[in-house]
This record gives structure tokens, sequence and C-alpha cells, in this order.
């Protein structure tokens, strides 16, 4: 039987156990053996139970000391397991791996870290395979959203410009303990082997992303005046007069470049 320890709302804990649920997270991922596999927040290791007679080897990180305890001694035979008792947000995932190889990534991500951990990994797709995650539902609309949808906005832009994003199905409030507040979803990040628009830097791209969403009611012309003049913003086939949350991804790498190209001219 899986042992049980009451979430902390530090950690923002919310353990799954509705073994359907379960089952079709494990089915989407369709893990195989010989593949690198990492769990992040394992937490009572009901994924993980799972995962084991699927895979080689399984990577867990938690961060939860009593629950990095317990999982060692629960799974202290287990030789395909390895627990790293650290945090996710700071964890450098190319050690798990040789140059040549990536990672496949599985978790049920607390709510209160899953934007800056999605930024963390961005910052390694190149060595991610893909990743499925459990989200709140609002973070799993933000990631998906097209231009001129509500939901489409700065972590849209950037996940995009990174990824192929894929909604799978949506997970009610019972299926966890305690159960939260709001709907969860299940989303599939695969890391592009070619950026699906060319960038030529990548933090002037986010600079200029970032800047453009500062403030949602206002036009380009006012939210990147410090970076872009209007006629700049006209010369790389863009109106000034328009909000940011109107633009493709296509013409958010156009102002980038468009930015990178003045600074080096």
């Amino acid at each position: 039987m899986p042992f049980q320890q009451p979430a902390r709302k530090r950690f923002g804990q919310h353990f799954l156990h509705d073994r359907q649920i379960v089952r079709r997270i494990i089915a989407a991922f369709s893990p195989r053996p010989g593949e690198f596999i990492v769990e992040i927040g394992p937490g009572q290791g009901v994924l993980t139970r799972e995962l084991l007679p699927l895979v080689t080897r399984l990577h867990a990180i938690e961060l939860d000391r009593d629950l990095v305890s317990r999982l060692r001694t629960d799974y202290a035979q287990e030789s395909k397991l390895i627990i790293h008792s650290a945090d996710a947000l700071k964890f450098d995932f190319s050690e798990l791996i040789s140059s040549a190889e990536k990672l496949r990534i599985i978790g049920n991500l607390p709510y209160n870290i899953s934007t800056p951990l999605l930024f963390h990994l961005l910052e390694q797709a190149s060595i991610i395979q893909d990743m499925l995650f459990m989200l709140q539902k609002e973070v799993v609309d933000r990631l998906s959203a097209a231009p001129g949808e509500k939901d489409y906005g700065r972590l849209s832009v950037m996940i995009q410009s990174r990824c192929e994003v894929e909604r799978l199905f949506t997970v009610a409030p019972g299926a966890f303990t305690p159960a939260p507040k709001v709907d969860s979803a299940i989303v599939c990040l695969r890391p592009y082997p070619t950026p699906p628009v060319n960038i030529a830097d990548r933090h002037v791209f986010a600079d200029i992303v970032r800047t453009a969403f500062a403030h949602r009611r206002k036009t380009l012309r006012n939210n990147l005046k410090d970076l872009l003049p209007v006629g700049m913003i006209s010369a790389a086939g863009i109106d000034p007069s328009r909000r940011a949350e109107t633009l493709s991804l296509t013409e958010f790498a156009a102002l980038s470049n468009m930015f990178a190209q003045g600074k080096n001219a």
C-alpha cells in the first residue's frame, strides 16, 4: 500500500490518487525500456510505481525530505530508481545524460512553481525529447492559447517558440488529496529540433515579449517605447497601435530581430 503523508501547503502539494487518471497519464506518456526517464515531484510514488515496470531506469527529483526518506525506504530494493533530493527549479538536468542522449520528463507539478519550472526547463530544451505534465488547467490554457485568445500571453509565446504544445485531458479536483480548488489538465510539450521561427537572440526575444505584455491594455507603441521606436516597429511590418495579445509568434520574432539588428548596427 502507498504511504500517506499530509500534503504541505508550502510545497503546493496535491497528491494524485485516482487510479484511472494514473493509467491514462502513463498510457499517454508511453515509456519504453532504454529511454532516459525523469519524474519531477514523485510525492507518494503513485506514478513512480506504474513507471518502474516499464523503464530501464527512472530518475526521481523530490524536494520534500520526508517524502525522499519514505521513497528511499519503500524502494530500497529497486535498483532502477535513482532518487535525487533536490529542488527541480535549480536542478541541472544535463548531469543525468551524455551529450548524445535526451530526456523524457513527467510529473504532477506543484501549482506554485509550475511557471518558473517551465522556464527553467526551456533553458535546457536541447536535451529534452518531451515533457508530460499535470498542471493547473489555467496554466495549460495559457500554454496552448493562440493569438487573440484571452489566455494568450508571455507564457504562450515563450513556450510555443520552443515546443509543440498538445493538450490531452482535464482532471477534476476529486482526483487529488487534498482536492485543489481548480481543475487540472495534462499537457505534452515537445521541444522542436528546429525552432518554428528564426530568432537571432533568445535573450532579446525574451525581453521584447516580456515588455510587450507588461501592460496588456496598452499598445506596442507604449509598451515598447524604451526598446523600439515606432519607426522600427513599422519597419518590422507591424502596426504600432496593435496590442501584444494580437501578435503571432512570427511577428514577435520579427520585432526581436529588428531590435537585435539595431543593437548590432
